[in-house]
């Protein structure tokens, strides 16, 4: 039998990776990291670092470096991304059964936390359907949101109000969600809230690369700093080749 675990790494402190994900690491025989491409280098030297520190001396686990299929950015979006995970089940699956042909432990680093906006989950359902008996173990990460609120030092909610969490597309097709007093934006690709009515009273907590060296806050008034996260945001994706960031909106009273 195989078991995955998808183990929550948070967003590039390395002090933020949890006690059990460290013991679920070391107890793995074999730890697959995706690299997606030179621009984004960073992502797989810092799950490199990341073995490297936490791993123990007399570790025997395997450590695989695989290349992340591409997603076909010219078709319907969602037909893209389930072939997309098939895709990427196939690989995880033929390096399994490569490298783990008797069964054991399988660990692969998640990106902040695997319940939010991260696909592990799904495509792990692909896996069991596609490859025999797979026991899936998560280990929770520190997520992103959580970054960005800490290092703005605000809450994620308003008091007594719910909070939205979605995605810059859904921002720009939809709008600003009913009902809610703060949105928390993720997966944008720049300026989705270039798209919110002229004359709201919204502020914005934003951040790039949370967690790293490189980390970059702004905040103020959405009016007010707008066209500054919009400058800073592409000179930083031009210097690095690649940006994460994400932004909590919070409307205001009035």
């Amino acid at each position: 039998m195989i078991q995955l675990s998808l183990i929550g790494i948070g967003t590039g402190n390395p002090d933020h990776v949890t006690l059990a994900a460290v013991k679920a690491l070391n107890r793995a025989d074999l730890i697959l990291l995706p690299r997606k491409g030179e621009a984004k280098s960073d992502l797989v030297d810092l799950r490199r670092l990341l073995c490297d520190q936490l791993l123990e001396a007399s570790s025997e686990t395997r450590i695989v470096e695989f290349d992340l299929p591409r997603r076909d950015g010219e078709r319907d979006y969602l037909s893209a991304v389930d072939d997309w995970h098939a895709a990427i089940a196939a690989v995880w699956g033929r390096l399994i059964e490569q490298h783990l042909p008797d069964g054991g432990r399988v660990g692969m680093l998640i990106w902040g936390d695997p319940s939010l906006y991260d696909s592990s989950l799904r495509i792990a359902d692909r896996l069991q359907s596609g490859h025999g008996t797979v026991d899936v173990e998560v280990v929770p990460g520190i997520t992103s949101l959580q970054v960005l609120t800490a290092e703005h030092r605000i809450p994620l909610n308003t008091l007594a109000e719910p909070v939205q969490i979605t995605t810059g597309r859904r921002l720009r097709e939809r709008g600003w969600p009913t009902d809610a007093a703060s949105v928390a934006v993720m997966l944008d690709s720049g300026g989705a809230f270039e798209s919110l009515l002229p004359g709201e009273d919204l502020h914005i907590w934003w951040g790039a690369y949370l967690g790293m060296d490189k980390q970059c806050l702004i905040d103020g008034p959405l009016a007010d700093v707008s066209d500054a996260i919009l400058t800073r945001r592409a000179a930083l994706r031009e210097q690095h080749g690649w940006i994460m960031d994400i932004y909590l909106l919070v409307r205001r009273p009035g």
